[in-house]
């Protein structure tokens, strides 16, 4: 789930050039992951807004599985959006009156909080932790920040961070691109806020009347890494893709109508042709949040993105559905896992074929890897987009064109389906390519693109 600078996107195509699709079965949900841990989480949420929307208080529930074979001590949960305050004086994300366990300082610039377990959890046992929560949106028009009378609450629902082979993953927020990594969980989620506030969210919503001048949204959503929403007087277009996934556009007062069909139609179409190319989207909507404010072009998150009136951000947004939404992977340390798989995609959506995109290819020091971390491209924000977006896709067209189109496709789409509601890495995805390939190595190909693990 990408923060996207408009400069990382090609020129809008027209729809028409979008193709007719049909869809494959959906997957069914992927086996226990062993690896990493806690999995198997179900999160239940009840908030309150102010008169506004850009302020919530309420209650968190998270129980989850320790799936792997070693016990877990404790678990940590991030606090992403502690980033955007200051740490520790003001943080717009609290947590307190920890149950289940024993709360530690925050940590890693108050975006991680451990939370030390009654007592270490064996394998398949079950645990529940609780807490009170309190979200302050900032001011701005972010992923996260109040434009105007518009709140956009990305990442505000503290979350389990992922241990796996390499311990406890609490890497630093980045704003270049993103952090994030979390496992599969279901959310339960009830907003309660003024009626004439319209609320976007995650999942599958339900309003129903609250108390005078107020509503009740509770929004459902099963086999998603994460939740958010948005708050505000938002106009609402809705359609019915082909395939039968219904889009919510909800745009601010300074977006038209015209541009507001218009997207939805972009979401329709992109929706049913992802779908065929890797898997039938599984969800049963996706809401879309216009707002030609934001300093990037779209960000995602689980059948919910934020965009500006942008055809080809749309499309790449809607592409992480599976890659990264689905297609799991450590977002900081890999980011070309789902930065180049969904702008490969957007090409193929827009029937650009990436020809001799390669040839223009100039690395900045020998360091500089396709497969590089964030940490590396927060030192060189300048080659981000550039590198991981642009090269990114490069390679996989000059894969696609190594193995043939067919097997390409297929490749993309079997990689897909044997990882969905998992997580990937770049050996996991070597090791399928390679597979595909045949008799024919692979090994120069990852040399000369810079493709390391």
């Amino acid at each position: 789930m990408s923060i996207r600078l408009l400069t990382a996107f090609t020129a809008a195509v027209t729809l028409a050039s979008a193709m007719a699709v049909g869809l494959t079965a959906r997957p069914a949900s992927a086996a226990v992951d062993t690896t990493r841990t806690p999995g198997l989480a179900d999160y239940t949420v009840t908030l309150t807004s102010d008169s506004t929307g850009a302020t919530w208080a309420g209650h968190e529930r998270v129980t989850f599985t320790n799936t792997s074979p070693s016990a877990l001590p404790e678990v940590y949960l991030r606090l992403w959006d502690n980033y955007h305050g200051t740490c520790p004086s003001d943080t717009p994300i609290a947590v307190t009156n920890v149950t289940g366990g024993t709360a530690s300082a925050l940590t890693v610039g108050c975006t991680a909080l451990k939370i030390t377990l009654p007592a270490p959890l064996a394998q398949n046992a079950t645990a529940t932790i609780g807490f009170d929560l309190g979200i302050a949106v900032p001011a701005g028009a972010d992923r996260f920040g109040r434009d105007g009378a518009y709140s956009m609450i990305g990442n505000a629902l503290p979350v389990l961070a992922v241990r796996d082979g390499a311990g406890w993953h609490l890497s630093p927020y980045t704003d270049n691109g993103e952090s994030f990594y979390s496992l599969i969980s279901d959310f339960d989620v009830t907003l309660d806020h003024p009626t004439a506030l319209q609320v976007p969210a995650t999942g599958t919503s339900t309003d129903t009347p609250g108390a005078t001048g107020r509503t009740v949204t509770h929004a459902v959503a099963a086999n998603v890494r994460d939740f958010a929403w948005a708050a505000g007087p938002f106009t609402k277009t809705t359609g019915v893709s082909p395939a039968g996934y219904r889009v919510n556009v909800y745009r601010t007062g300074a977006i038209s109508a015209a541009n507001a069909q218009s997207m939805l139609n972009t979401a329709t179409a992109a929706l049913d042709a992802h779908s065929q190319r890797f898997g039938a989207y599984p969800y049963a909507e996706a809401d879309v949040v216009l707002d030609n404010n934001f300093w990037f072009g779209g960000m995602e998150y689980p059948g919910f993105v934020l965009d500006v009136v942008s055809s080809t951000a749309l499309a790449h947004e809607l592409a992480h559905q599976w890659f990264y939404g689905i297609v799991g992977d450590d977002e900081y340390t890999t980011p070309w896992l789902d930065e180049a798989f969904t702008d490969y995609a957007t090409d193929l959506y827009f029937a650009k074929t990436g020809t001799n995109c390669w040839n223009s290819v100039t690395w900045q020091s020998s360091s500089e890897r396709l497969t590089s971390p964030m940490s590396y491209w927060d030192a060189h924000s300048g080659r981000y987009s550039t590198v991981v977006y642009g090269y990114g896709k490069c390679a996989l067209h000059d894969l696609r064109r190594l193995l043939g189109t067919t097997a390409m496709s297929t490749l993309m789409h079997d990689y897909a389906q044997s990882h969905w509601y998992g997580v990937s890495t770049v050996q996991d995805f070597k090791a399928a390519a390679q597979a595909a390939a045949g008799s024919t190595s692979l090994t120069s190909f990852w040399t000369t693109h810079r493709i390391d693990g």
